[in-house]
């Protein structure tokens, strides 16, 4: 199995390609404290499709009927790992980011669940860390904690994923420090959240589609 999941960080860049799987631009959701498939049906999955367990490398989307086009599907892959739920999407962004900001009531965050999500947010720049622990959602840019002083926030700073920001440094040092470590950021991030949740997710699983996917409509 790959070591954690900074490998997806890393691919940040990576155009989207056409391996049977994921492997650039992948947006992560992690939830723990809700049932794997209850968070994804949340999420739009279909139940026949769910219970089918299809590798995500077979999935295709419905064909349209005459005169009604087919509706617009993204893959999700999925899997667990210890008590977290993890679901990769390399469409643009994270369906529960999309389904959380549009108060989509199933994917509102509950009491007694965590939900962790980083999203690439390719159509809106920057990626972006949004966290939710007990229905309480903190949400922040790559290269900056949530300011809740949490155990996250200390697995960024320990990662180096948190980056000089004003007024505490000056608008040069903060570009010279981009310019510099920019490159490396979103592994650093992925690198803090592998730690802070203990998730490791199989690289050559995901790039070859083996794990199980679902096609979910944008929220």
């Amino acid at each position: 199995m790959s070591d954690g999941i900074a490998w997806i960080g890393a691919h940040h860049h990576t155009p989207s390609s056409a391996v049977p799987g994921m492997l650039g631009g992948i947006s992560l959701t992690l939830a723990r404290g809700v049932e794997t498939d209850e968070f994804l049906i949340n999420l739009g999955a279909d139940l026949d499709e769910l219970a089918a367990r299809t590798p995500c490398r077979t999935l295709r989307a419905p064909a349209g009927q005459p005169g009604r086009p087919s509706p617009h599907l993204n893959r999700a892959m999925y899997g667990t790992c210890g008590e977290w739920t993890y679901v990769l999407e390399d469409w643009g962004m994270a369906t529960w980011t999309t389904g959380y900001q549009g108060k989509v009531e199933s994917m509102l965050p509950c009491e007694g669940e965590e939900i962790l999500c980083l999203t690439a947010n390719r159509f809106s720049p920057p990626a972006l860390i949004i966290h939710a622990p007990d229905a309480c959602v903190y949400r922040t840019d790559f290269g900056t904690d949530t300011g809740q002083g949490s155990a996250l926030d200390a697995a960024l700073s320990a990662a180096g994923a948190v980056f000089p920001s004003m007024p505490e440094a000056s608008e040069a040092e903060v570009v010279a420090y981009f310019e510099e470590y920019g490159e490396r950021l979103p592994e650093l991030v992925f690198t803090a959240v592998g730690a802070y949740t203990g998730v490791a997710i199989d690289q050559d699983a995901v790039k070859a589609g083996d794990l199980p996917g679902v096609l979910i409509a944008p929220a």
